[in-house]
């Protein structure tokens, strides 16, 4: 049985509608700027020969959520999460979601730090890569990362990192790894 026929067996009756964060874009339909959806979260056994049996030789229990858009034929979005079976469905939905959310940050540290050029193996290579060479000039300046993208929006990733990079500068003089001077 795949997760599309267990989801469309449980039924619209069991979609429950939950809010993972806030956006930025209001609109006539959402002025709260709500991030919602409708999702239905069932205990399943996924089988597989590959997944370690309990004790009792039962297949272990896992949560499976899927996420029913409305005016959508059926589920659009999968996932499976071996969280307690207490977990409440709006901490499975926001977990879900914070998936995009942790791609997005990556893509703002490539861009921003320069990780997509960065080959090193090291942490030391790391650290003396992304540390600034100039108390007011990040490593890798990039000039849409200082604009949000809302005026709602606050600072972007690039820019708490940038933040942190200059209180390091002026808080310590030197990088800590090659001990590089900063001007004062």
């Amino acid at each position: 049985m795949t997760c599309r026929d267990l989801v469309l067996a449980a039924g619209v009756g069991a979609l429950t509608e939950a809010t993972w964060r806030r956006g930025t874009k209001t609109g006539p339909g959402n002025p709260t700027t709500a991030m919602r959806s409708r999702f239905v979260a069932l205990r399943v056994r996924p089988a597989n020969r590959t997944i370690p049996r309990d004790e009792d030789g039962t297949l272990p229990q896992a949560w499976l959520l899927a996420e029913w858009p409305a005016g959508a034929a059926q589920s659009t979005d999968f996932w499976l999460a071996t969280l307690p079976e207490d977990t409440p469905l709006s901490e499975l939905v926001r977990l879900a979601k914070i998936r995009w959310r942790i791609e997005h940050d990556y893509r703002e540290l490539k861009t921003g730090l320069g990780l997509d050029h960065f080959e090193g193996r090291s942490w030391l290579g790391w650290h003396h890569h992304v540390t600034p060479r100039h108390r007011r000039t990040p490593v890798h300046h990039h000039p849409a990362a200082d604009r949000p993208k809302s005026d709602r929006a606050g600072l972007t990733l690039y820019g708490i990192v940038r933040e942190l990079q200059r209180a390091l500068a002026y808080r310590i003089g030197t990088c800590p790894t090659c001990h590089h001077t900063f001007p004062t």
